[in-house]
């Protein structure tokens, strides 16, 4: 329990927001918030202040927490008619943990600097299961100062937190890490659709392979999504290709070539195409079965 309740806003509160936000609710924060979506009943019977505006917010907390889907909607919270840099006043903290363009981070920085207030970018990894269970890692671009002040937040909602550079570099690094991640669900589609229509048994494949230097965290819970065919979102698939987009949008900046990205990029586009936006990304394995003319689970090789 923290000794000092600290004024905190918390603009998102979806699959990932809401979780967060209960986590500081918990430890005995006062929280302002702002959501489009439906609130989480959980935080409606809390003691958290429900706000009409981002900027009602912002007025109302020292540091404001962001967590909205896309660059266009962090752009707009913050800066929209009634967003948060119209409730801003000197001193305060943004701290945006969206998942968004590093290029359009630093310029959202300078806007809020401006107004004489820090800003953080601080984009996680873990999904909803990290986001539940305050282990989720949070990847911090900004000044030094800014980061030691939020850091014991970032301890109520995460585990691994690292503080990567300067504005900018914590979204860089989360774009890194969508790669990685992208490119480790396609091999274990890849994998699970080879075994399974060879005639092995893939949860028995899966079980060998997590005892080799195949095992990953993907493996481990991606790879029984894929044969256990739950693919209720966890992390959408329309969020990863946003994701593979501006990966691949800051590679032609840099002169960089993602061969393996623009693939997997491709393989999720197929799943779009099929209706399987709103599915987890572990549904990835969906387009290879179609290519396979093979499902992981249930189906006999031919």
């Amino acid at each position: 329990m923290t000794t000092t309740p600290l004024k905190i806003g918390f603009i998102g509160l979806g699959i990932m927001g809401a979780p967060m936000a209960l986590h500081l609710i918990k430890a005995g924060h006062q929280l302002f918030v702002y959501t489009r979506s439906k609130v989480h009943p959980e935080i409606a019977s809390s003691t958290a202040t429900q706000c009409t505006t981002p900027r009602g917010v912002a007025e109302r907390a020292d540091i404001v927490f962001t967590m909205v889907p896309d660059t266009p909607d962090v752009e707009k919270v913050l800066f929209g008619e009634s967003g948060v840099a119209a409730g801003l006043s000197k001193g305060k903290t943004v701290v945006d943990m969206s998942s968004i363009s590093p290029i359009e981070t630093k310029a959202f920085a300078k806007r809020i600097n401006e107004l004489g207030c820090d800003y953080l970018d601080a984009p996680v990894s873990g999904g909803e299961v990290g986001a539940k269970a305050a282990s989720l890692t949070i990847m911090v671009g900004g000044a030094q100062a800014a980061f030691d002040r939020v850091l014991p937040l970032f301890q109520l909602m995460g585990k691994n937190i690292t503080l990567v550079g300067g504005n900018g570099d914590g979204q860089t690094t989360k774009v890194a890490n969508q790669i990685i991640v992208a490119l480790n669900i396609a091999a274990v589609g890849e994998a699970l659709v080879f075994a399974s229509k060879a005639g092995a048994d893939p949860a028995k494949v899966r079980q060998a392979l997590m005892g080799g230097f195949a095992a990953s965290r993907i493996l481990e819970v991606h790879g029984e999504r894929m044969i256990k065919r739950t693919f209720n979102p966890g992390f959408r698939i329309a969020l990863h290709q946003k994701d593979l987009n501006l990966a691949l949008q800051g590679a032609k900046a840099l002169g960089v070539s993602l061969p393996g990205t623009a693939n997997v990029a491709q393989l999720m586009q197929a799943c779009a195409a099929h209706g399987m936006q709103d599915q987890d990304h572990s549904a990835l394995v969906r387009a290879l079965e179609l290519l396979a003319k093979h499902e992981v689970s249930g189906a006999t090789p031919g």
